[in-house]
């Protein structure tokens, strides 16, 4: 089969010639593409020097990067890992299996599991972060992922030429993980060892810029994908507070025979307005998002039956 190596860079000079030279150890015949993401070292030539094919994405960030990787390359099995030599290319034969066994759409290269992140990152709040987003993504979607920010993974070529790239920076992996959830893909996760960065090579994340984006794709996403569960959550919400500003309008009503706080009963009126509202929202969106995915499915199989015309 034809393997791809995507390997998304950003000033790694240092570290791109060891990665490249790994992969090509470990998988001689694979084609290995290096986009490089406006460097301002030596990264290209350093990359093109150890026999990698070189092309420049001139929008800043990983999801711009990983979106031109997708459409403008063919393959049987595709594998995006960081330039800055983190991943260890042994891993990548149990990574592809799946895909070359036709057993997953998307293969995670789990950091987590082993232990060997949390040894080997000396980078605050980053365990912090990845168990926040995991633990949130695994509750609000029924599942089970282990390490859902990694940059280790292996995709079959159903899922890179279906999958709608939006995010511009590192919620990419974010996306890409929900996307599948959502869309009921075929996931599997597979143990790796992650090492440090070597030193005198700087990480492009920001832990608070970023992981506020990881965040907010999170919260957008939840809409998109699931929007009955999001408004409900909102018009309970609102319920609630309606609720607590109008009973003690209507106790004092049937007390009195009359409404001394007028405010309260205005306040818990708008609430409940709003409550109503955000159901309604929640019905029409949900019917929308299900009428999508039915969509989806139908372009995801038409674009499986043109894969099989190409491989035959």
């Amino acid at each position: 089969m034809h393997v791809a190596i995507l390997i998304p860079c950003y000033n790694e000079e240092q570290t791109i010639g060891a990665v490249i030279d790994e992969f090509q150890s470990e998988l001689p015949d694979a084609a290995i593409y290096v986009y490089d993401n406006n460097s301002k070292d030596k990264t290209s030539e350093v990359a093109r020097a150890h026999g990698a094919i070189v092309r420049t994405e001139t929008r800043q960030g990983k999801g711009f990067v990983l979106r031109s990787m997708f459409r403008d390359i063919d393959a049987d099995c595709y594998v995006v890992v960081d330039g800055d030599l983190t991943y260890p290319a042994t891993f990548v034969h149990e990574l592809i299996e799946p895909v070359i066994q036709g057993n997953a759409n998307m293969v995670i290269g789990d950091r987590l599991s082993n232990g060997t992140y949390t040894d080997e990152n000396k980078r605050a709040f980053h365990d912090l972060g990845n168990n926040l987003v995991k633990n949130t993504i695994n509750f609000l979607y029924k599942s089970d992922v282990k390490d859902i920010m990694t940059g280790y993974r292996a995709f079959d070529p159903l899922f890179v030429k279906t999958m709608p790239v939006m995010s511009p920076g590192f919620e990419i992996e974010t996306e890409m993980t929900i996307h599948a959830l959502d869309k009921r893909l075929n996931v599997k996760e597979v143990p790796i060892d992650y090492q440090d960065r070597p030193e005198g090579s700087e990480s492009k994340l920001n832990t608070y810029s970023d992981g506020f984006k990881v965040l907010r794709k999170i919260f957008t996403l939840f809409k998109e994908y699931k929007p009955l569960s999001f408004f409900t959550i909102w018009s309970v919400l609102f319920l609630v507070l309606g609720l607590a500003a109008g009973i003690p309008v209507i106790v004092e009503f049937f007390q009195t025979d009359f409404i001394t706080k007028i405010p309260s009963a205005i306040l818990a009126v708008g609430l409940i307005v709003l409550s109503v509202l955000a159901i309604i929202c929640g019905l029409i969106l949900d019917t929308v998002a299900a009428n999508q995915k039915k969509q989806y499915e139908v372009e995801l199989n038409r674009i499986a039956s043109e894969l099989r015309r190409d491989l035959r």
